[in-house]
């Protein structure tokens, strides 16, 4: 391996290995708040919200368990740095507040007084007026007189015209009509004109000249022959 491509593999792994860790150091770790919820001197029903918050939004929610405590879990991608958490019980401002800390852990019992609880100079509720008693309902009374007919009144405008109906059905396909009875025959064309006369045959070769001509062309083969075979035996 030469040494270029050794520093380009100790580059990559190098990369490789910065990457992940530069972006887990841009991740804030979560702080933890954990402790006792009392509203107004008692301890917080089971289910109440306990919400902490900072610069007035909400960063985080729990709620109070069966035995009166609550855990909140505050957790942000840049975190809160040098910011104040503030907490609600049940919606009203708890008395404590707390710093945040990267990945920090604090046990923290919170308490609330919501208005009006516990001041003894609230003034009474007003006193229920008592019903007054019933009435017994009276006879009925007689059956008036029959009132006069009134005069007819005014015709009234007309009404709005109505809907237009539905369209209807298509109708069903009628059945195929019977064959209608044949036509008459129609009457008998025009003669055509004649053709015309077609051009003379070539004249045939004379009969009697060409059986002399096979005749002779005969012998004369027959002649050629025993001429053949007489010098043959001399």
């Amino acid at each position: 391996m030469t040494k270029t491509r050794f520093l380009a593999l100790v580059t990559a792994l190098v990369l490789l290995l910065t990457i992940p860790m530069a972006a887990y150091a841009q991740n804030a770790k979560p702080h933890v708040f954990v402790g006792t919820a009392t509203l107004d001197g008692a301890a917080s029903a089971e289910g109440t919200v306990v919400t902490a918050s900072v610069d007035g939004a909400e960063a985080g929610t729990g709620t109070v368990a069966a035995d009166g405590t609550y855990v909140v879990k505050l957790s942000d991608v840049d975190g809160y740095a040098g910011k104040t958490v503030a907490f609600q019980i049940g919606g009203v401002d708890a008395d404590q507040t707390a710093d945040w800390e990267d990945g920090g852990g604090t046990e923290l019992n919170l308490t609330a007084t919501s208005a009006g609880a516990g001041d003894e100079t609230a003034a009474a509720p007003a006193a229920v007026a008592e019903p007054a008693p019933t009435a017994r309902p009276g006879l009925p009374g007689g059956k008036g007189k029959q009132g006069i007919t009134g005069a007819t009144g005014a015709i009234g405008a007309a009404g709005l015209d109505g809907l237009d109906g539905l369209d209807g059905l298509d109708g069903l396909d009628g059945r195929d009509g019977g064959t209608g009875t044949a036509g008459a025959t129609g009457a008998t064309g025009a003669t055509g004109t004649a053709g015309s006369t077609g051009a003379s045959g070539a004249g045939g070769g004379g009969g009697v000249l060409g059986i002399i001509a096979i005749i002779l062309a005969a012998v004369a083969i027959v002649g050629a022959g025993g001429a053949y075979m007489m010098g043959r035996r001399t």
